[in-house]
């Protein structure tokens, strides 16, 4: 039986300006898959996370989920398929002046979801599924580490009961043993929910635990797909050119082939 296609990127060209981005970009997700979008910076990955979100309109092309086409129809269609999709951002993103809680349902706070005791008995279930206790509830973002940052940006993403999930560098900025628990954790929640994924990622560590597609952006084109396991016995010269560079930043970094420092420190729980 064919597998049901839940997002389905067609001929996607997007500029700014003169600056040509996305030159015709083609991709299928199937319904419960992870994918990761790999490429050098300035490649347009972040570009296309958007344009699939849906907050950059398309110069050329369409964006279709579960079969219907989501660009170009105005305000309140385009709200309809935001209620599906669930967003991690680069960074976190988390408001400074909520607490955790408040953070976590903020977006179904504003739709008038719930209301606030609802709100915050919600946001203790996601903590919960985030390996969170109900004492961070109450804390500011300040209060928190990167990786505890990390976890209730997850949180967030996840509080909707998303079907789809964007993820934006989520390990960006975190060091190496932080960044392996966040990733181990990001599998575990979305093979429990049965999320489809789209991550962005620069790290091919992280990119294998939490995805089992990838692809590979170069010059406005995807230039290579395949699954990630396998993207190290990947022919196209740009992928083996981006898995060097890699290494050589790793490398540089002092980490040893697992990911992990070459200091002999046992791994912590992400956010400690």
């Amino acid at each position: 039986m064919t597998a049901n296609i839940k997002i389905s990127v067609r001929n996607l060209h997007k500029s700014f300006g003169e600056t040509r981005i996305l030159k015709g970009v083609d991709l299928e997700i199937c319904d419960g898959e992870s994918w990761v979008l790999l490429g050098a910076s300035g490649s347009g990955k972040s570009v296309m996370l958007k344009c699939i979100l849906g907050l950059l309109d398309l110069d050329a092309g369409n964006v279709l989920i579960d079969g219907e086409v989501t660009n170009g129809h105005g305000a309140d269609r385009e709200s309809h398929y935001l209620n599906k999709v669930g967003m991690l951002f680069q960074r976190s993103a988390l408001f400074d002046s909520l607490s955790v809680w408040e953070n976590i349902v903020f977006r179904l706070m504003q739709a008038k979801v719930c209301t606030p005791t609802e709100g915050k008995q919600l946001a203790l279930q996601k903590l919960a599924l985030v390996n969170m206790s109900a004492g961070v509830a109450d804390l500011l973002p300040a209060e928190l580490s990167g990786g505890m940052q990390k976890r209730v940006a997850l949180a967030r993403a996840i509080a909707g009961n998303p079907q789809i999930l964007l993820l934006d560098e989520p390990t960006a900025g975190l060091d190496p043993i932080l960044s392996n628990g966040i990733s181990q954790l990001i599998a575990d929640i979305t093979e429990e929910l049965n999320t489809t994924v789209i991550s962005i990622t620069n790290d091919i560590d992280s990119a294998q635990v939490i995805s089992d597609q990838a692809a590979m952006l170069h010059s406005g084109y995807i230039c290579w797909q395949g699954a990630t396991e396998k993207i190290d016995e990947a022919d196209d010269p740009n992928v083996q050119q981006y898995i060097r560079g890699w290494l050589e930043e790793r490398a540089k970094r002092g980490e040893g082939d697992d990911g992990k420092p070459k200091d002999g420190k046992k791994e912590s729980r992400p956010g400690a």
